[in-house]
């Protein structure tokens, strides 16, 4: 954890931002004093500490997308470590490192913004600015370390002081309940310390200000956080007993308190409360059809609703990135076509129409035979039954064989074809680019795309966290805090109106509507970052429901020659994947480990 401040990379960044701010001055003789005098410069830095959040739609470590990967959400293009049953500390993924030089970075900012000579003192409001750019910082190191904890379990918490070169850093991890309670009490000050709106001239929410930290914000994540902190993984859980440090020290909360559901509750209520008051809501299209206005809904929610629903925004995302890798070969322009494949385990996640799961009696799901009657906008006749009759969500999230094209098509093409010959598929071996599942991903897209140009584009921001999410979170708090309270059927059914299915009734167990939230979350929150994360805190990766080692299934996309051909609809196996209880919480990169010579690895590895 030796973590060296190269001021040089900062300076050549800041060079890069204004150009001759330091002109005659050698670069690496510039010291942090220096730079915390001059409010641009200042501005910089905190946008720095704003760097490490890692954009959803990238391919990179930490995002939604890569999370995906190693779930059934996504079949990996190759075998993926933990697939394979190979992951180590040699090979672990590693945020540790950037998120701890995030963390040193909110340090270094915390500790110079109070600089007397600043020249944000001479804005008309720069104390306050000062006090808000402080607990922008302060609300971020907190986040920081709670993305860390999500994937590695305790950490070590630094404090206040940056370090230097020469401190001491052979430093054991804090346990969890150490860690929740600084990060709740580092969310707690920032609180106060940021505006609960960012407000233009007018006195109306600014919207260049989009993504930065309120109070909104901080209410919502700390919703999330102290969920987790109730959940069967973190609370009261055996596995961890002998999780401890070299001292003996318990790190993990080997004893249950079913007090922190309450807690969780609250905060859930809290937030979406907070978020109501500020104009927040679900997302809704209006339309005479109930069906193509809760297509539409969710559809539109990742295109333009983001402003209706978003908490927490991104403005600037990979998204066209993630369109190319999600459209087939069948689209105008170039598409990967094979990145984003979904394996049948997720497809079958999804519920009929009619509100209930294919396995239950009377969907009326049939994966036999072809369907002679189109579903304009949605599929073709004789695309296969299975793909009939499904919720309006599904068509929303997965691309499969005879689907409409999700973007503007090539000159001549209407629907999807993934069979060898097929407009999208594998040219009887000759074409690389197709999804080895049968299957693509839909959702985040576009449908007025063109691949070819930027024809129809629609440029968004990403959203960490959404209203949705919220309901979903309070839901499930309150039913394991109070079975039976309204509220419960109340939030959940908010989220299953707007998707376009009928509302539960009352009178289900708490073990059934367990099971209710735990399907709603995986379908109304696919790929955006919760699945991952879910299975693990729920414990449930053995489970049928949340299964993550076995057989991963597709369509047979080596065979058949026509859209209704059954030898392409034969449940194919296309990968074996290891699950290791271990891998609830993943291990501490070796490197660090090599550094700090007190921390303590995961259990098992």
């Amino acid at each position: 954890m030796k973590y060296n401040f190269i001021i040089i990379f900062l300076l050549a960044t800041i060079a890069s931002c204004k150009k001759g701010y330091f002109d005659g001055v050698p670069k690496d003789l510039v010291s942090t004093d220096a730079i915390f005098k001059n409010k641009t410069e200042t501005e910089n830095w905190l946008a720095s500490v704003y760097g490490t959040l890692v954009d959803p739609c990238a391919n990179t470590a930490g995002s939604a997308r890569y999370w995906a990967g190693f779930t059934e959400e996504l079949e990996p293009a190759g075998a993926t470590v933990q697939a394979s049953g190979l992951l180590n500390p040699a090979n672990a993924i590693n945020l540790w490192t950037s998120h701890y030089q995030g963390i040193r970075m909110a340090n270094i900012f915390i500790q110079h913004i109070d600089n007397s000579e600043t020249n944000l003192l001479k804005e008309p409001n720069g104390k306050e600015l000062m006090v808000q750019y402080k607990g922008e910082a302060r609300f971020l190191r907190a986040y920081y370390y709670w993305n860390l904890m999500k994937l590695y379990g305790p950490v070590i918490l630094v404090g206040d002081e940056p370090g230097k070169y020469n401190d001491d850093y052979q430093l054991p991890r804090n346990s969890w309940k150490e860690c929740i309670d600084y990060v709740l009490s580092e969310m707690d000050s920032a609180y106060a310390m940021v505006p609960d709106k960012y407000l233009g001239a007018g006195g109306t929410e600014d919207a260049t200000q989009a993504g930065r930290i309120n109070q909104l914000v901080i209410d919502a994540v700390k919703s999330q956080v102290l969920l987790f902190d109730a959940s069967p993984l973190y609370n009261g859980n055996p596995d961890f007993d002998n999780f401890k440090n070299e001292d003996g020290n318990q790190l993990m909360n080997t004893g249950y308190d079913a007090g922190k559901w309450n807690i969780a509750a609250a905060a859930a209520k809290r937030a979406i409360d907070h978020a109501i008051v500020n104009g927040k809501s679900l997302y809704k299209v209006s339309n005479a059809d109930p069906f193509v206005a809760a297509f539409q809904s969710y559809r539109d929610l990742f295109l333009t609703g983001w402003s209706t629903e978003g908490i927490w925004t991104r403005a600037v995302t990979v998204y066209k990135t993630w369109e190319n890798d999600a459209a087939p070969r069948a689209v105008n322009g170039t598409a990967f076509n094979a990145a984003l494949a979904v394996p049948q385990q997720m497809v079958d996640k999804f519920r009929m129409i009619n509100g209930k799961a294919i396995n239950e009696a009377g969907s009326n799901y049939n994966e036999n035979g072809f369907t002679a009657t189109a579903k304009a906008g949605y599929y073709v006749a004789g695309t296969s039954n299975m793909y009939v009759n499904r919720e309006p969500r599904f068509y929303n999230t997965i691309t499969f064989n005879g689907a409409t094209i999700p973007f503007v098509a090539k000159t001549g093409q209407t629907y999807v074809q993934f069979w060898p010959t097929g407009n999208s598929g594998n040219a009887n071996g000759s074409e690389t680019k197709f999804p080895r599942t049968g299957y693509l991903v839909r959702k985040h897209t576009n449908p007025a795309r063109n691949l070819s140009n930027d024809n129809g584009n629609v440029a968004r921001p990403a959203m960490y966290i959404r209203l949705a999410e919220l309901y979903l979170n309070y839901a499930e708090a309150l039913n394991e805090a109070q079975p039976g309270h309204p509220d419960i059927l109340i939030y959940l059914n908010k989220i299953r109106s707007r998707g376009g299915i009928p509302d539960l009734g009352p009178g289900l167990s708490q073990a059934e509507m367990r099971k209710q939230i735990q399907t709603e979350r995986c379908i109304e929150m696919a790929y955006e970052g919760c699945r991952f994360f879910d299975i693990r805190r729920w414990k449930i990766a053995n489970a049928p429901e949340g299964k993550q080692g076995g057989d991963f299934t597709g369509m047979n996309v080596l065979d058949g020659n026509s859209l209704s051909d059954p030898a392409f609809y034969v449940k194919t196996r296309t990968s074996t994947r290891v699950w290791d209880n271990k891998y609830y919480i993943f291990p501490i990169p070796q490197s660090e480990l090599n550094k700090n010579f007190v921390m303590v690895q995961a259990p098992g590895y």
